[in-house]
């Protein structure tokens, strides 16, 4: 039988290891637990008996209780299969660094070597209600300026994606903030992830039934459930598909998940509806580029009350490029993702399009739009909105050459981002 994963995300300080310490106690069978990304176990140290070694040379750690803790230094897949070859355990915690990304170790339980002994049950993310409050909910203090090094994305936007791929929401530390900031938080969240049950807590003490063995995972629920995808999905009614070939070649779908939300600690036992709290979410979609420079000096100065925005841009000089766009915090990131179907070959065209029943086709631009998704409290909507247009080329620019001393991303990996505290923006190449 399949050992359950349960996939444990969060910003760092956020209370990760505070909930696993909590949960190991608690638990009443035995759990590995995969610390992904970290040099050192990252487990409360009253709770380790003992250190021994897998094969490869990763560091395990045997607990109190019976559970056994590792850092892996090596590619996750492949170590938590040796893992299961060597021990055994009723259920693996996989405690993800505070940049990691949630799909992509999903996919790893999913579709990789890892996808036979285990079975992946949930994806959960641990919030920290007085960070997330202050950054996201108030437009306080940025988490981080610019991208890093490397070019990946800036930490804000990789907070967000994580609250946007999960199927559990831990708001934690709810003891640094009011009840009315709390629930602030909480319909940000459900907005931002509607389909994710979300609770909340002072210290991560949850009933490990909330954690382990929950069965919440799905992966195309998980991939489409997120706030933003159903503004773009449903925004304009049924019309609503996506022309871009894209570079995994997955195509967005909707899917209808109710569940209940039990807010356990703080009898917190209701949903809030987003409009209480001045929380928004409205639909931007045009049949027209932007200007490569008048959209980056938008982008440099948007308004504090937008959360969230996140769609596909087509870009004027960048016919062929499908670009998606995705604000957090204080910056956008600009990168392609795909190609326009309307940029291949006429054969090609005919084959991507009787794939996709709903697919809009302009005459002369073919599947090329803007279409964007943007979330915001307390948001002047009809003012961005107009902001927006005046980014869009006019009827004489659309004549006009645009590929000459132009910044916008030209190929897969290659990104360019965008901040508000800086006029400097920033291109960068992946390394992925």
């Amino acid at each position: 039988m399949a050992v359950p994963v349960t996939v444990l995300c969060g910003g760092l300080g956020a209370g990760k290891t505070t909930l696993l310490t909590s949960l190991l106690e608690a638990a009443d069978r035995e759990i590995a637990v995969v610390v992904n990304d970290f040099g050192d176990v990252n487990v409360d140290a009253d709770l380790v008996e003992a250190r021994t070694d897998l094969e490869d040379g990763d560091e395990v750690v045997a607990l109190e209780n019976g559970c056994i803790c590792c850092s892996l230094g090596g590619e996750l897949s492949r170590s938590v299969v040796r893992l299961w070859k060597q021990y055994e355990f009723d259920a693996l915690v996989v405690e993800a660094s505070g940049v990691g990304e949630p799909e992509s170790i999903a996919h790893q339980f999913v579709r990789g070597p890892a996808g036979g002994p285990y079975d992946l049950d949930a994806v959960v993310t641990v919030v920290d209600a007085r960070q997330f409050h202050d950054t996201f909910a108030e437009g306080g203090e940025p988490v981080r300026e610019g991208p890093d090094e490397d070019g990946r994305k800036p930490i804000a936007d990789l907070l967000l994606e994580q609250v946007e791929f999960c199927d559990l929401l831990v708001v934690n530390k709810c003891d640094l903030v009011t009840d009315a900031e709390r629930d602030r938080v909480v319909a940000l969240l459900e907005t931002l992830q509607p389909r994710a049950e979300v609770v909340t807590t002072a210290y991560g003490d949850l009933d490990p039934g909330t954690i382990l063995e929950s069965d919440r995972f799905d992966l195309e629920a998980a991939r489409q459930s997120a706030g933003w995808k159903r503004a773009v999905e449903e925004g304009d009614g049924p019309d609503h598909g996506h022309g871009h070939h894209d570079h995994d070649h997955d195509h967005d779908h909707d899917h209808d998940h109710d569940h209940d939300h039990d807010h356990g600690h703080g009898d917190h036992d209701h949903t809030h509806p987003p409009e209480e709290y001045g929380i928004a979410v409205d639909t931007y979609h045009r049949v027209r580029p932007f200007h490569p420079g008048r959209f980056t000096d938008l982008l440099a100065d948007l308004p504090a009350e937008l959360v969230r925005a996140k769609g596909l841009c087509w870009i004027a000089g960048r016919d062929r490029q499908a670009i998606t766009m995705s604000y957090a915090g204080t910056e956008t990131t600009l990168e392609v993702t795909g190609r326009w179907i309307a940029s291949f070959s006429e054969q090609q065209q005919e084959t991507y399009r009787q794939g996709q029943d709903d697919l809009e086709w302009h005459e002369d631009h073919g599947d090329r739009e803007v279409r964007l998704a943007l979330i915001g409290r307390d948001l002047d909507v009809d003012r961005l909105l107009d902001r927006l247009d005046d980014c869009l080329l006019t009827d004489e620019e659309m004549e006009l050459e645009w590929t000459a001393d132009n910044p916008m991303p030209t190929s897969m990996g290659e990104t360019y981002t965008v901040s508000t505290l800086t006029d400097a923006p920033t291109a960068a190449e992946s390394d992925d």
